[in-house]
C-alpha cells in the first residue's frame, strides 16, 4: 500500500508540473475532449493526450489511464450473517486506454484490472485479474459540426441519466461494460441514443470476461436540453430479457419493458431531479407490473461560509404485493450505479421506500464534507431484500416487519488537482426491526479510504 501511494504521488507530481491546461475527465473517459484544445502539444503530458498521426488535424491518438485504491474496514457484513475480514481489505483498480481518430472514423480500447487483496472468496465485481474492458468503433455518418449520427460497434460503456438504470459501476472495483451496437444522434439540444446489447459477464481470471448469452438489454434514451420552465426532460424505452432470474420464490425466465421520465436541473443554487419509471412484461409466465417515483433536489447557499448545500432524496420502489396471485409487482432496477444508496452498496432500488436527507460542506477549495442519514422500509411485507444486483438478500416471507433501517454515512474529500483526488468514508447501518427477524440483525460498520489518480 504504501509503495502504490508513492507511486501515485510520482506520477501526479509529473503531470502536474508538464500540463498547462485544466482537464475535464468525464465519467466515461471516451468523452474525455479537453486535449483537443490548439496548444495541446507544447508540453510533455499534453502530448500523450494529442499525438499527431499525419498532417491534419483530425488524425490523432490520445492515451490516457485511471488508478485507484481502496482500503476497506468492515464489522458485521451482511448485518452479521457472513464473516469479517478482520484487518480490512485492499482494492486496486487500473484503467488505460488508447483512442485514435482517424477523422470520420474512432478506435477506442480499455484494459482494466481489478485486484482484491486480503478478501477471502472475492466475486467477479471485486477481483478481475485482466480484461478488455472497451474495445468499439465508431463512424460518424454525417460528418458535421452541429449535427452528428454516429454508429458504434463493440464493448463500451453506457451511462444514462443520474444511472437509476443504466451506470457503469463507478463504486464497485470492476465497472461496468456492454456488447453490442449503438446509433446516437447530437444536435443542438437534443440527444438520441438507440442501442442492442448483452451486459458482459465477469469471469474470474484473464482475459476472459465472455458474451453473455443470458441477458440482453436494448432501448431508446432520449434527452430534451433547455427546455422552457422545467430545464431538461429524459424520456426512454428499456428493454430487458434474462434467461433467469428470481424474486424471493418464483423463478424464471424474465422481459421486461420499461417506460420512464427524466425532469432535471444542475445548474444554478437550486438543483432537482425527478424520475418515473413503468414497468411490465412477463416472469416465469406470470404478468409483470412495477414502477418507481423518485425525488432529489437540492439547494446551496452560495453566499453563506462553507456554501452549505441541503438536499433530499426519496424514492418508493414497488415490491411483490402476493407471492401466489399469478402478479409480479417487484421492481428490477436493471443495471444501476453500485452504491445506490448513500456510500456503502448494501442495498438495492427494489420493495422499498425511503428518506434521505443530506448536508456537504465546503471546508477549503479543495476541501470538501459531507454527511447523509437514511431510512428504509420494505414496500411490500410480502417482498424481499435485494441487493443491488438484484441477489435476494432475505426473503419476505415469514415476517410482516417493515422497517429495514437507517444508515448514517460521512465523507471527507481532498481533490489537491484535478488529477488527485482522496477520500475518507464511513457508514453505520443500524439495523431495523425486519432484518432482526429475517437475519441475525447486528449493526453493520464501514470505513474505507480511497486514493484515486487519473490522467
Amino acid at each position: 500500500m504504501k509503495n502504490s501511494v508513492i507511486l501515485l504521488l510520482v506520477i501526479v507530481l509529473g503531470i502536474s508540473a508538464s500540463a498547462q491546461q485544466t482537464p475535464d475527465f468525464k465519467k466515461m473517459r471516451y468523452d474525455d475532449v479537453f486535449y483537443l484544445e490548439p496548444d495541446s502539444t507544447r508540453n510533455t503530458y499534453n502530448k500523450i493526450k494529442y499525438i499527431p498521426l499525419g498532417q491534419d488535424s483530425a488524425y490523432y491518438a490520445s492515451v490516457g489511464g485511471d488508478i485507484r485504491y481502496q482500503y476497506i474496514v468492515t464489522k458485521n457484513n451482511k448485518w452479521g450473517d457472513e464473516s469479517d475480514t478482520a484487518d480490512g481489505y485492499l482494492l486496486s483498480r487500473y484503467l488505460f486506454h488508447t483512442d485514435i481518430h482517424l477523422d470520420r472514423f474512432r478506435v477506442f480500447a480499455q484494459f482494466q484490472s481489478s485486484l482484491a487483496n486480503s478478501l477471502p472468496d472475492p466475486s467477479p465485481v471485486d477481483e478481475n485479474t485482466a480484461d478488455i474492458h472497451q474495445v468499439f468503433a465508431d463512424v460518424n455518418l454525417l460528418g458535421k459540426q452541429k449535427t452528428k449520427l454516429t454508429v458504434r460497434v463493440g464493448r463500451q460503456e453506457m451511462l444514462y441519466g443520474s444511472q437509476r438504470l443504466i451506470g457503469v459501476r463507478e463504486g464497485p472495483n470492476s465497472r461496468l461494460a456492454f456488447d453490442g451496437a449503438k446509433v446516437f444522434l447530437n444536435k443542438d439540444n437534443f440527444k438520441s441514443d438507440v442501442f442492442y446489447t448483452h451486459p458482459v459477464a465477469n469471469v474470474p481470471g484473464a482475459f476472459n470476461d465472455k458474451f453473455n448469452e443470458n441477458a440482453k438489454l436494448w432501448g431508446s434514451y432520449n434527452v430534451f436540453n433547455d427546455v422552457p420552465f422545467i430545464q431538461n426532460v429524459d424520456l426512454y424505452y428499456l428493454g430487458l430479457w434474462k434467461r433467469n432470474s428470481d424474486f424471493d420464490g418464483t423463478e424464471g425466465r424474465e422481459l421486461r419493458h420499461s417506460i420512464g421520465t427524466r425532469i432535471w436541473k444542475n445548474k444554478g443554487s437550486w438543483n432537482y431531479d425527478f424520475e418515473a419509471v413503468f414497468q411490465f412484461g412477463k416472469h416465469a409466465g406470470t404478468s409483470l407490473r412495477a414502477y418507481t417515483l423518485s425525488s432529489n433536489s437540492s439547494y446551496t447557499f452560495q453566499d453563506v461560509k462553507l456554501q452549505p448545500t441541503l438536499g433530499l432524496k426519496t424514492e418508493l420502489i414497488s415490491g411483490d404485493k402476493h407471492a401466489d396471485d399469478n402478479r409480479i409487482q417487484t421492481f428490477n432496477p436493471l443495471y444501476p450505479r453500485g452504491a445506490y444508496f448513500g456510500l456503502v452498496a448494501l442495498i438495492g432500488p427494489s420493495n422499498l421506500y425511503d428518506i434521505h436527507p443530506s448536508l456537504d460542506l465546503a471546508l477549503t477549495k479543495n476541501l470538501n464534507f459531507g454527511i447523509d442519514y437514511d431510512m428504509f422500509w420494505r414496500w411490500s411485507i410480502n417482498d424481499g431484500l435485494y441487493a443491488p444486483n438484484m441477489q435476494l438478500l432475505y426473503s419476505g416471507q415469514g415476517t410482516n416487519k417493515s422497517f429495514i433501517g437507517t444508515q448514517l454515512g460521512s465523507n471527507i474529500e481532498y481533490d489537491p488537482n484535478p488529477y488527485l483526488s482522496f477520500v475518507l468514508e464511513g457508514s453505520w447501518f443500524d439495523a431495523g426491526a425486519f432484518l432482526k427477524e429475517a437475519g441475525t440483525g447486528k449493526d453493520y460498520l464501514y470505513a474505507a479510504f480511497t486514493a484515486q489518480l487519473k490522467f
